[in-house]
């Protein structure tokens, strides 16, 4: 509701009816209509224009309001957390473009965050990252032990914003042990950084001996696959005690293999042979029969 109230009147104009906010396209008029009541005055020129002045500057100051407050159902919580989570992310955007734009007015590529060690568990996966710094997007390769790695199947080149970069290793064996490099290029130079993936294999009996028949003074060897990172301990046993070796009954540990050998073999030779092995992840073992004739 308004009143207008025009200098020198003799009776008031009330109105009725105050208009509805209204959207008009841009560029196009826009009309207000409002009801009024009161008798019709004579007033002179100055008068009426300080009276729509008035009713404009009224009009003006609602129409005004009406663009500047948020349509019903649009406003935010910031306790939200899916708005804080969105929050972070366009402050971390920010930074990442900031530090691109540093890196653009100072040279070449930065690795802001090194590359750290991981441990990849057998039949697992792996993930090496870095945050770099770098404007234009870098050109990045990813090696092992000198010797590029392509993006692919086993080996995945992971890009996350605003400045991550990450190389995933899956399906975990022995053969992923060593030393990995990430490479990062562009127009302004180049940079590098380095960190190892340690394997953790259970030790395990990979292939155990097979069950032999000797005649007496024959040479006894039995031999076992052996597989496990850390590198398993190993030892053999003869119905159900430890071997104590000499030079006659002694056993070699290689790196996959370890080999039992019983020379001139006696009578009190015969019997169950077992081998064993363990590391911090697991034990195996293995059993095998020998017969002296």
């Amino acid at each position: 509701m308004c009143r207008l109230y025009p200098p020198g009147s003799v009776g008031q104009r009330k109105a009725l009816w105050v208009p509805k906010y209204k959207t008009a396209p841009k560029g196009e008029a826009a009309t207000a209509v409002c009801n009024i009541q009161g008798e019709r005055t004579t007033q002179d020129p100055l008068q009426a224009s300080r009276a729509q002045h008035e009713v404009t500057s009224f009009l003006s100051s609602q129409m005004s309001a009406a663009k500047t407050a948020p349509p019903p159902g649009c406003t935010i919580n910031i306790q939200d957390p899916q708005v804080q989570e969105a929050a972070i992310r366009i402050q971390a955007s920010y930074r990442g473009h900031r530090s691109r734009k540093e890196l653009r007015e100072k040279g070449p590529p930065k690795i802001l965050q090194p590359l750290k060690d991981v441990v990849l568990l057998e039949g697992s996966a792996a993930k090496l990252e870095c945050r770099v710094s770098a404007f234009p997007d870098p050109f990045i390769i990813w090696a092992k032990d000198s010797k590029e790695l392509k993006d692919g199947p086993k080996y995945r080149y992971v890009f996350e914003d605003p400045d991550v970069v990450a190389l995933v290793v899956r399906d975990g064996v022995l053969a992923d042990l060593g030393r990995y490099t990430v490479s990062v290029k562009n127009t302004f130079g180049a940079t590098s950084d380095s960190a190892c993936i340690i394997v953790e294999v259970p030790a395990k009996i990979a292939k155990g001996p097979d069950n032999v028949k000797v005649v007496k003074g024959a040479t006894v060897t039995l031999k076992a696959g052996i597989s496990g990172e850390p590198p398993p301990d190993v030892g053999w046993l003869k119905d159900g005690d430890d071997i104590e070796e000499d030079d006659r009954v002694f056993y070699d540990i290689g790196d996959t293999t370890t080999i039992l050998t019983i020379k001139n073999a006696q009578l009190s030779d015969a019997g169950k042979y077992e081998v064993f092995v363990e590391n911090n992840l697991g034990t195996d073992q293995s059993f095998a029969r020998v017969d002296v004739l």
